[in-house]
């Protein structure tokens, strides 16, 4: 690699609808900061792009000069792929338009829109598309890797509602694709990660969801966690697919409204909603308010757009964050004993230990159809650590990787979600398994001088 000179960063200046953003630039630590805090990189270049003119601008102006490449969305990209040392960033965040078509139920969106931005243009008639719970994720890196929400067992995946993507390849290209058109490369961008390419824009299939949901969030005593995780397994064999709840194990905030005895204190928290008909919603998830007498419940009715936000104020812009996951098979008392154990050990309070319900709408896709792996588990375990002092980074990051391994020892674990993968250093198989060689696959078929290498774990062939 070559560092840009002077006239590499004139030409592509110029040929950008906004300023490139350089080392030199007064904006430039602005430009080059990520969400996640833990991430510090200096890229060589920052554009932002406002159209496909400019991706491909930029593209071109990388594929010259052997510059690697970054593509940066709406944002929450855990494992830093929105940034590269010494390279380029594809800045998209710009490309925030949204689009919708209520008749058909379609929703257009460009590469830098957040679920906010969607949900705020489809909920407005009543429909939403499966996204995540934290209103201000961008579409593009949760679609790319799977993109679990609130409506998943009711309707999927984000990636499982994919209708097309417009694609500018390493080539410099602009394609669509999708199930009928450049097939091979719509699988990939379901649940593969990202990297084949620069996606600028998403289409959705949007379902009936809201205004109004039924939604629980009751935080019940930690010195009751095995038994709430067995309660809960319980529940959830039973449940109806239009129940997608979340139960994690955390602390509770020092902050009202939560009750002052209890603040620090242990908790599991059931979290979730109902994605049918919330006087139906407010009976199904009535027994998880009543499981024990909690520290408090906040369940009730409310809007899917408050819903979708409620979680906005705990991740913010510049906090610490180091996720990893696993996929397990059952929830057996091993299993709890594990979760619980390793949540008690947590050193950084503001971590929480997240219990994926999964199946229903996941599980009726057939695995071969997308490259979003372990369609088949109930769970998807993941520790979550989240913290504001760097000092305690390294203990965060190893009570995550030691967690992560102690699951695997003890229950029935595999694989890992791509969106929540660390820092990316996991092998293929364990990030892809069977679905890794195809992935190569399309990798060399698209992108065969590994431009976009540095966001991806499958690498094309030599």
């Amino acid at each position: 690699m070559q560092e840009p000179s002077d006239s590499t960063v004139a030409t592509l200046d110029e040929e950008l609808a906004g300023d490139l953003v350089t080392p030199d630039d007064e904006a430039y630590d602005e430009a080059r900061r990520v969400w996640n805090g833990s991430i510090n990189r200096r890229p060589a270049m920052v554009a932002p792009c406002t159209g496909v003119a400019d991706v491909r601008a930029a593209v071109a102006s990388a594929r010259e000069h052997g510059l690697p490449v970054a593509v940066r969305g709406g944002g929450h990209g855990v494992a830093g792929g929105g940034t590269v040392d010494d390279g380029l960033v594809v800045d998209l965040s710009p490309m925030d338009w949204v689009r919708l078509d209520p008749e058909n139920r379609r929703v257009r969106a460009g590469a830098g829109a957040t679920w906010g931005d969607v949900d705020r243009e489809t909920q407005p008639f009543g429909l939403a598309v499966p996204g995540g719970v934290v209103s201000d994720t961008g579409i593009a890196g949760l679609t790319l890797g799977g993109g679990m929400g609130h409506v998943r067992r009711k309707y999927g995946l984000s990636c499982d509602n994919l209708v097309s993507a417009d694609v500018v390849t390493a080539d410099g290209d602009l394609v669509t694709s999708s199930a009928d058109e450049h097939a091979d490369l719509f699988w990939a961008l379901r649940g593969g990660g990202g990297g084949v390419g620069v996606v600028t824009s998403f289409e959705y299939e949007c379902h009936p969801v809201g205004p109004e949901v039924a939604t629980t969030f009751v935080w019940h005593r930690g010195d009751r966690a095995r038994e709430a995780f067995a309660f809960f397994r319980d529940y959830a064999a039973e449940a109806s697919r239009a129940v997608s709840v979340l139960p994690f194990y955390a602390w509770v905030p020092d902050e009202e409204p939560f009750p002052e005895a209890s603040w620090g204190d242990p908790a599991v928290v059931f979290f979730g909603c109902y994605a049918d008909d919330p006087d139906e919603g407010e009976d199904a998830l009535a027994p998880l308010g009543e499981f024990a007498d909690p520290i408090v419940d906040f369940s009730g009715r409310m809007s899917y757009l408050d819903l979708q936000k409620m979680l906005d104020v705990d991740y913010p812009h510049g906090r610490y964050y180091y996720w990893k996951s696993l996929y397990l098979d059952d929830l057996d008392d091993d299993a709890i004993d594990a979760i619980v154990e390793t949540s008690e050990k947590c050193p950084v309070p503001l971590s929480t230990v997240d219990l994926w319900h999964l199946g229903g709408a996941i599980a009726d896709v057939d695995e071969r159809n997308t490259a979003y792996t372990n369609r088949d588990a109930s769970y998807l375990c993941n520790f979550e650590a989240n913290w504001d002092d760097p000092r305690e980074t390294d203990a965060a990051i190893e009570w995550v990787r030691d967690s992560v391994e102690t699951m695997r020892d003890r229950s029935a674990a595999a694989g890992l979600y791509v969106n929540f993968a660390g820092f990316g250093e996991d092998d293929e198989r364990t990030a892809y398994g069977e679905s890794a060689e195809r992935l190569r696959a399309v990798t060399t078929e698209y992108d065969p001088e590994n431009l976009f290498g540095g966001a991806r774990t499958v690498a094309p062939e030599e």
